[in-house]
């Protein structure tokens, strides 16, 4: 059993120690963007396949769902204008580079280009030819021309996907990426058409989108999504300073083939060269124009990032002001709990009523203030009666005895209830009330009130459910009033009878005003006069023994007095019965003088 108890504490100690350390590996993995590196400084190679580096776009299409206000969504939109210039240039520039790249055609691209030249021509026939087959086909009702003109179709298919094959083949012989970077500009504006049309630019400003955050919860979590933010925009501005920087790189080797002076070559004539230096000239214009983006998109980024900040100023602002009215309330509670117990001490009542009081106020006036607090950590449940529906079944199910136990301590301290000093019996178990708490009564144990009274030292404690589920009862609602009796053995004698009568009006006498008072409390408990079916006169019971006649006494009597009665009716009726035994001693004496 040990080592399981071990095991149990064991095993969860290395999941949570084993989890905070894969939280403190992975924690980039919230901030980062995943297209950027791993810190946001040093920019790393590109990922990706494509032939024109889109990572500017790709930075704000994933940033700009993270604007909340419309200051934030203005730096956005203007961020995206850039991006989209700068990659627009850079697709621009992709083209140029590739024509420069283009070499000389020999060996199987030659043969590839001399084959794309021929097969152009064809598919140029099968053009016409469908044409004319179209126009044939349409004046004349012969089937034979639509069948021609599905053949002529036919061909000028597979002549097409020929060309095309060709072309590609020759695109992978030559190096020229053309085609592939023309596919991707193609795909680019597609998307870049469908993300126009979902653009949203309206939103709430910066105090309003801050005060939506109703709760402290909210609050915080707005302040952390901040952080987070900032880290992501933090960098997007380092790679779009990365990417300028290596633009200007470039930039310097394309400035260094202009300046370079232009030697003659042989297998070029003076027409490519002028071509060459003007693709030159303009790559060396895009470059200047990405360069000139690239750096306004990182001044975007610093003031989206400012702007985030002083948003998230005013999210602290805000927390405070929650922290503010949880401390104002709670110092409302000590001060209502002070003035509360000194009034409480100015009421003249006894003091288990004032400690009821007490109670009562403290713990109302501190499920109120934890309520307050709770509403403003978290607010209102969206979904409150579903909520408080499974709150309340599981509680009542969970904590059944303790609700019970709560509610019968209400009922113990109503006007029919018990308070500490009564006599009760609860269960079968009789004794002294010494504590009435909110979920448990104690008493001390007294024993059965017909056998023992004097208290056994034992605390014995009820759970307070007992007032709803169970019965109790309290001797000291009607004046503590108990019946006790007493046992005697007359001898048989020719005063038997009268010794009996002797007792009972002894008896009766005795307990003469405790029979009144009892009547009169019973009476007044009941709510009416009419009591004629009680009787609180003491009772005789006879039954023949051997010795002569066992006498049972009932008398009516209070609680704590009942011993002294009894002692006192003991002593008179050893002095009935002895004077019985002593009178014909005494009449044959004088007999005899006489």
């Amino acid at each position: 059993m040990k080592e399981l108890r071990k095991l149990a504490i064991a095993l969860p100690a290395l999941v949570l120690v084993a989890s905070l350390i894969g939280v403190y590996l992975t924690q980039d993995a919230m901030t980062n963007l995943p297209f950027l590196s791993a810190n946001g400084r040093t920019i790393g190679p590109r990922r990706n396949i494509d032939l024109v580096d889109q990572r500017p776009w790709q930075t704000i299409e994933a940033l700009t769902p993270m604007a909340v206000s419309i200051e934030e969504k203005r730096f956005a939109r203007e961020a995206q204008r850039l991006a989209d210039h700068e990659i627009d240039q850079a697709f621009a520039q992709a083209l140029r580079q590739a024509t420069l790249d283009i070499h000389n055609l020999t060996g199987d691209a030659l043969a590839l280009q001399k084959k794309i030249t021929t097969l152009q021509s064809v598919v140029k026939d099968d053009q016409g030819k469908v044409s004319t087959l179209t126009i044939a086909a349409k004046d004349s009702t012969n089937p034979a021309a639509s069948d021609n003109l599905d053949v002529a179709k036919a061909q000028l298919q597979l002549d097409t996907d020929e060309l095309n094959d060709a072309s590609d083949d020759l695109a992978r012989v030559s190096g020229d990426k053309r085609s592939q970077i023309q596919q991707e500009l193609t795909t680019r504006q597609a998307a870049m058409k469908k993300f126009d049309e979902q653009n949203d630019a309206t939103g709430p400003s910066a105090l309003q989108s801050a005060k939506r955050y109703a709760t402290l919860a909210g609050r915080i979590s707005a302040w952390f999504d901040q952080r987070t933010r900032m880290d992501a925009i933090a960098q997007a501005q380092n790679q779009a300073n990365a990417d300028a920087a290596s633009l200007s790189k470039d930039l310097a080797g394309v400035e260094s083939k202009l300046n370079a002076p232009n030697a003659q070559n042989d297998g070029q004539n003076r027409a490519a060269q002028l071509a060459q230096l003007h693709t030159l000239s303009q790559i060396h214009s895009i470059l200047a124009d990405r360069i000139q983006s690239q750096q306004q998109l990182a001044v975007v980024y610093g003031r989206w990032h400012d702007q985030v900040q002083r948003q998230r100023g005013i999210v602290v602002h805000l927390v405070l002001q929650s922290i503010a009215v949880i401390a104002f309330l709670l110092l409302c509670s000590a001060l209502l709990i002070a003035i509360v117990r000194k009034l409480l001490r100015r009421i003249k009542v006894d003091r288990r009523t004032l400690h009821t009081l007490d109670t009562i106020a403290i713990l109302s006036i501190e499920i109120i203030t934890g309520i307050l607090v709770l509403l403003i950590i978290f607010g209102v449940p969206s979904q409150m009666p579903t909520i408080l529906g499974l709150v309340t079944a599981g509680l009542t199910v969970v904590f059944q005895d303790f609700i019970l136990a709560f509610f019968g301590w209400f009922v113990l301290m109503g006007k029919k209830g018990v308070r500490v000093g009564d006599w009760v019996e609860i269960d079968g178990v009789g004794g002294e009330v010494i504590e009435v708490g909110l979920f448990r009564t104690t008493l001390l144990e007294t024993g059965n009130w017909t056998e023992n009274g004097h208290p056994t030292g034992r605390r014995v404690t009820f759970i307070n459910s007992f007032a709803i589920r169970g019965q109790y009862f309290n001797f000291s609602t009607s004046g503590q009033w108990l019946w006790d009796e007493i046992h005697l053995n007359i001898p048989s004698s020719s005063h038997t009878y009268q010794t009996i009568d002797n007792i009972h009006d002894a008896v009766r006498k005795e307990t003469e005003e405790s029979t009144r008072l009892a009547i009169a409390e019973w009476r007044r408990a009941t709510g009416s006069p009419d009591l004629s079916h009680f009787s609180a006169e003491p009772s005789v019971d006879l039954r023949p023994a051997a010795s002569g006649m066992d006498v049972t006494l009932r008398y009516i009597t209070r609680a704590n007095d009942r011993f002294n009665v009894r002692n006192r009716l003991y002593q008179t009726v050893i002095q009935l019965m002895q004077e019985k035994e002593d009178e014909p001693k005494t009449l044959d004496t004088g007999a005899k003088q006489a």
